[in-house]
């Protein structure tokens, strides 16, 4: 099949899609191999960040999408009259933090490393589409289980959970809390200066 051909009809699929879309999904309904369009993808994507296009390739773990170039995004919200959305608090960052290396975790294992309280934090990650559940835990009450989503991938600029910086070493077991929240300040504090 036309290399031309697949890029045209990938990029037609994921801007009436407007939603991720399974590269798995794609590949079958061109009639393509999974690689054919992962080669597509990428080939987009480096042309779309070359020529400053106002749209970009996202790749996020097993799915493609579309979305506007970061770039414009003040001319975005300008023109929809939109506001901007507000930063995470740092309480937000540290949650989203631990699901992220940790998932899936339940409220009560972030209240354990954290030693706070994080029930409205959870509920404010999940409104924001960030986080989700993932099921419940066998264990007596069957706490809810929680997971990061694409639109944690999408917000972070990562195309998998792989290429979140190493944690730093905690010492003592995985149970310390103090050590897990010194490691996760660290990790803050490196990716904000980045």
């Amino acid at each position: 099949m036309d290399g031309n051909y697949i890029e045209s009809a990938i990029e037609a699929i994921l801007f009436a899609s407007g939603e991720p879309v399974k590269i798995s999904r794609i590949a079958a309904v061109l009639g393509t191999g999974e690689e054919d369009v992962v080669a597509a993808a990428n080939a987009m994507r480096d042309r779309f960040s070359f020529e400053r296009r106002g749209v970009r390739l996202l790749r996020l773990e097993d799915t493609l999408q579309m979305c506007s170039s970061p770039e414009f995004a003040d001319d975005i919200r300008r023109a929809l009259e939109a506001r901007k959305p507000p930063q995470l608090s740092q309480p937000a960052l540290e949650v989203l933090s631990i699901i992220a290396y940790f998932q899936p975790v339940t409220r009560a294992y972030i209240e354990q490393i954290r030693g706070v309280d994080s029930s409205y934090t959870v509920g404010l990650l999940a409104d924001r589409g960030l986080i989700e559940a993932a099921g419940r835990l066998a264990a007596p009450g069957r706490p809810m289980l929680y997971k990061t989503t694409n639109v944690f991938l999408r917000a972070f600029g990562i195309e998998s959970l792989r290429e979140l910086p190493e944690l730093p070493e905690v010492e003592a077991d995985g149970d310390d809390r103090e050590s897990i929240q010194n490691a996760i300040s660290e990790l803050l504090a490196r990716e904000v200066e980045n």
